[in-house]
């Protein structure tokens, strides 16, 4: 069996909502949750956790030789999420490169525990205070940064929510992508950084492979929400606008170029093309011990390095920090 790496911590009062533990056999990267007293802990019918804390135990099993570890996360804002136990998980998955959304910052940060783990921390950060937010944290210098979504034509209101890495071999484009909105009164700003966004994906994929990963606000298909028939074109983040968006990256329509755009691929649906895991679930209505949740935070990759990809997984377990999961990949190579 490979040497694990684990991090634990103390529980509190609040652990007595769940007080799981995270164990990861050496055959596997997916997280199986499990009480400490050897108990199976309550799961959703769709086969996720309900845990609403982080387990007391975290253990993930080191990374396959030759490959990077990439994740991504959304927060909810790092202040929040660094008093419900985010270094725990930081410290357990330890990542070459960690994606966050959502972070809330209004200036970059001084945090020890990142500090110390990535040499390299960039932050895009809104205008408006405690408001958005992404950062691509990185053990890896990159030989750029951009924090701009180009040709947008109002780039105050993508400001902190775009960050672009440059790496030798490829682009890591971490992103919170603009929500539709409640009863999708802001859809046509939607529409708007989709219509640019598509542009500078092809741009950059035309230079480099990309990975594209963060909170996308899209459930790119019925697989990816739990309820997809009563939120189709009411909810944001499940509409034809936004769908249609996301597939055209994935697959896009033939060119009357000579140059055909490159395709996408969304890893962890093409690893796992039936199941019904999500990566959010609203603190309301209790969904998180219902199952009710949402696919919308992913990793997307350049077709061409698709196959390097050896593994992606929801880390399932690890809620509580944040309304969302994170998501981990590893790819074989460089970056």
């Amino acid at each position: 069996m490979p040497p694990k790496r684990t991090t634990k911590r103390k529980a509190n009062d609040t652990d007595s909502e769940s007080a799981a533990e995270i164990t990861k056999a050496s055959s596997s990267k997916r997280a199986k949750a499990s009480l400490p007293s050897g108990e199976t802990p309550d799961i959703a019918e769709n086969g996720q956790p309900t845990n609403k804390v982080l387990p007391t135990t975290i253990i993930f099993p080191k990374k396959l030789a030759g490959s990077l570890r990439v994740a991504t996360w959304n927060i909810c804002g790092l202040a929040a999420a660094q008093r419900k136990g985010f270094k725990y998980y930081v410290e357990a998955e330890d990542p070459d490169v960690l994606i966050l959304t959502e972070t809330k910052v209004n200036d970059a940060p001084v945090d020890p525990v990142l500090a110390g783990r990535f040499p390299h921390r960039h932050w895009a950060i809104s205008e408006k205070k405690t408001y958005s937010g992404v950062a691509v944290l990185s053990k890896i210098q990159p030989l750029s940064v951009t924090k701009t979504l180009p040709g947008h034509p109002d780039p105050s209101s993508v400001k902190g929510r775009i960050l672009t890495v440059e790496f030798e071999h490829c682009y890591v484009v971490g992103t919170y992508v603009v929500n539709a909105g409640e009863k999708l009164k802001t859809l046509d700003a939607k529409r708007e950084w989709n219509t640019h966004f598509e542009a500078y994906i092809r741009e950059l994929d035309k230079k480099k492979p990309v990975i594209w990963g963060g909170d996308l606000n899209v459930a790119p298909t019925e697989l990816d929400l739990a309820n997809p028939k009563r939120n189709w074109n009411k909810t944001a983040g499940y509409t034809e606008t936004e769908t249609s968006s996301f597939a055209r990256i994935l697959d896009p329509p033939e060119s009357d170029s000579s140059e055909s755009p490159g395709k996408f691929v969304d890893v962890w649906r093409q690893l796992h093309p039936t199941d019904k895991h999500y990566t959010y679930f609203s603190y309301r209505f209790n969904c998180r011990a219902k199952g009710l949740g949402w696919r919308i935070d992913l990793f997307v990759l350049s077709q061409r390095i698709a196959e390097r990809v050896k593994m992606c997984e929801i880390r399932s377990e690890i809620y509580g920090a944040s309304d969302h999961c994170p998501v981990v990949m590893e790819i074989e190579g460089e970056l």
